[in-house]
């Protein structure tokens, strides 16, 4: 945000349950299509033409925003959108998302049993590689283990969007692809799906870097967020 925020005007919402926005306040299991009509605001705000930036869970919602608003969004970058279901679709369990899945499962069940600790390490092992959980400072931990009770609700969402991975062929604006070599399979099992659809995608590797390196290595990533954006602006 600081380094775009000096050539952009740049709005930053928090999804449901993260942040200092609201815990989603139904019963329903909430979709990805609830965190767009929860966005529908800040769209309003940004005007009639704007990026969407997003990571993981984030960049799946970006995706799909950008299919409900064709007119409105002129480019996408994303690391690694985790839309798992177009893996599922193509083909049915055992894949290449199962890692996520197993993962999801062993934290539920440590939820199951009030551990949040348990289920934050299980989560974030999964991606940052393990010990990553350890290693994170203690001041740290408690905001990560509080967001990870949502932990079951991002995977449905993940797991059931109903979106076909064909759809977003209809997308015809640059959309920039980053991937971190290092990253789990479940994230690469949904690039090999979603990359060949997209019509204009510029697809950037990071070698050595995860899932996680927009936190992790943001300087370098976050670089080539600038370069994209001055050349589509």
């Amino acid at each position: 945000m600081d380094l775009l925020a000096r050539s952009y005007h740049v709005l930053a919402p928090d999804s449901y349950g993260s942040g200092k926005t609201a815990d989603w306040p139904s019963d329903r299991v909430i979709r990805l299509q609830d965190e767009i009509d929860l966005l529908e605001p800040v769209f309003a705000r940004a005007g009639e033409s704007f990026t969407l930036v997003g990571h993981s869970y984030g960049a799946a919602i970006a995706l799909l925003a950008a299919l409900r608003y064709p007119g409105c969004v002129r480019a996408l970058v994303l690391y690694e959108p985790t839309l798992f279901a177009v893996v599922d679709a193509r083909q049915s369990p055992p894949n290449g998302v199962d890692g996520i899945r197993n993962a999801v499962l062993a934290a539920g069940a440590a939820l199951d049993t009030g551990d949040q600790d348990l289920a934050a390490r299980h989560f974030i092992d999964f991606w940052t590689g393990v010990g990553s959980w350890n290693a994170t400072p203690a001041p740290r931990k408690p905001p990560i283990a509080g967001s990870v009770v949502n932990v079951r609700r991002w995977s449905h969402a993940l797991f059931t969007e109903p979106t076909p991975v064909e759809a977003f062929a209809a997308l015809d604006i640059p959309v920039l692809y980053m991937v971190g070599e290092d990253s789990p399979e479940s994230a690469h099992a949904v690039s090999r799906v979603l990359l060949p659809v997209l019509r204009r995608v510029e697809v950037i590797r990071f070698p050595g870097l995860g899932h996680m390196a927009p936190l992790t290595h943001p300087e370098v990533v976050n670089a080539e967020i600038a370069r994209f954006l001055g050349q589509v602006s």
